[in-house]
């Protein structure tokens, strides 16, 4: 895959997740402004658990490799994705600390 369609796919993918994200949570958030409530309603069955575990996780995993390449690659800025990956969701944070990166490896191998 190109480097250019690599990147297209991903600031889609994170941009549709901001739009499916904002005419699902926001409404319901705007009338009850209950951010923990909100959070918590996401473990109401097994099934909303068990995919907001994953998510979790997810963000746990994103998390660490994001401070392990800050430390052994000198990726910078990678704070701002793990905080994009608690709000609004890990699909950005990851999208935005792949471009971060992408950015910050080419600019260092002179390309």
């Amino acid at each position: 895959m190109r480097e250019g369609v690599f990147k297209a796919v991903i600031v889609a993918a994170a941009l549709a997740f901001l739009g499916v994200f904002a005419l699902v949570v926001m409404p319901p958030l705007a009338v009850h402004p209950d951010v923990p409530g909100a959070f918590a309603a996401g473990f109401v069955n097994p099934y909303a658990s068990g995919y907001s575990a994953d998510v979790l996780a997810c963000w746990v995993i994103l998390s660490a490799w994001i401070l392990f390449e800050r430390r052994h690659l000198g990726i910078r800025h990678g704070w701002l994705c793990i905080v994009l990956g608690m709000v609004p969701g890990v699909a950005v944070g990851f999208a935005a600390y792949l471009l971060l990166r992408t950015r910050q490896r080419d600019a260092g191998a002179g390309v």
